[in-house]
């Protein structure tokens, strides 16, 4: 089986952080988002794969090449982005004529069992349920399990499951002709040309699909969601367990902390839930339920619920103080 990842999105949500590189190399936990996907990928057994870029397109061909050599690639340029039906709509020549194809979006985190989903004998759409359905394309599914409608974005939801990014498709050349379908069409949704209104013409066209519900997902383009699939990643097991205070004198880490090679920590305590990415530098400071980039610098810091990019420096204040009785100093919340 081959996977299809689509990783060709600005990210404009997560901003500042994409204005240099893409968002699906933005750190979580000991990895980037697209990291822990192709991991995932690889371990149900996956080594063919198709990457479909855009924006700072070659920093992630860089990073794939230069992380997973032992993997089968093909890139594909989405320009102009209009959509993730366009995108798949561009990379068709890729996997077109495969028995199935796994289709998973390069900013979302799930957990599920993929094996079981490749398994399955019909295409299956990755599901979960939502407070806020409007936000997401939905499904609506029959008596009988299938999938009986599909929409982007509803105004008014019927349903609360809301689609994943992960697609399992039998068949994958029904899907090309599908995206032909509203793209000769001109079908639009939101301006763009939806992989949502290709599948929902699969159905009409009597394609049975059946929805699959995961575990955990993190939609990664919001810093909310980043650090919430931060915390949830390294609270497993092997950075729960580990014990870094020995690696750190004169530091306090509070697991689950993940720290990088070659960092350089001082007198600071960290943790818990806080990614280090390599070569940083950490001096005095108090870090929780946060991200730091690799060779960032910070000293006389605070911070919590925080993202630091690459290469950052922030330096905060130090005190000398000599208080008398009942004083009342406050430097702000």
């Amino acid at each position: 089986m081959k996977a299809i990842i689509p990783v060709a999105g600005v990210g404009t949500r997560l901003r500042p952080h994409t204005h240099t590189q893409p968002k699906s190399l933005v750190p979580v936990a000991d990895n980037t988002i697209l990291g822990h996907i192709i991991e995932k990928l690889l371990e149900a057994g996956i080594r063919d794969f198709v990457f479909v870029i855009g924006y700072l397109g070659e920093k992630v061909e860089h990073y794939v090449r230069r992380k997973y050599p032992q993997v089968n690639v093909e890139f594909v340029v989405q320009e102009p982005r209009e959509g993730l039906g366009h995108a798949l709509w561009v990379a068709r020549h890729t996997y077109a004529q495969e028995e199935s194809v796994l289709i998973m979006l390069g900013d979302a985190i799930v957990d599920v069992d993929l094996e079981a989903i490749i398994k399955a004998p019909y295409s299956v759409l990755g599901v979960k349920k939502v407070a806020k359905p409007s936000l997401f394309g939905v499904t609506e599914v029959g008596t009988d399990e299938f999938i009986t409608k599909l929409v982007e974005k509803p105004k008014i939801p019927k349903s609360n499951f809301a689609l994943v990014g992960l697609y399992k498709i039998v068949q994958p050349q029904k899907l090309v002709d599908s995206l032909e379908y509203i793209i000769t069409e001109d079908i639009r949704t939101q301006e763009e040309y939806q992989l949502t209104d290709a599948l929902m013409h699969m159905v009409k066209k009597g394609e049975k699909m059946v929805t699959w519900s995961v575990d955990h997902w993190f939609d990664c383009g919001r810093k909310e969601t980043l650090l919430e699939a931060n915390a949830t990643l390294l609270n497993r097991q092997k950075h729960r367990d580990q014990n870094l205070n020995e690696h750190f004198p004169g530091c306090i880490i509070i697991p689950p902390v993940s720290i990088g090679s070659d960092c350089a920590i001082y007198n600071s305590i960290i943790g818990p839930n806080v990614a280090i990415g390599d070569n940083a530098t950490i001096e005095n400071c108090i870090l929780s339920n946060s991200i730091i980039g690799s060779f960032s610098e910070l000293r006389f810091a605070v911070m919590q619920d925080s993202i630091i990019g690459s290469d950052a420096s922030f330096k905060g204040f130090s005190h000398s103080l000599n208080i008398g009785d009942s004083t009342e100093i406050n430097f702000g919340q």
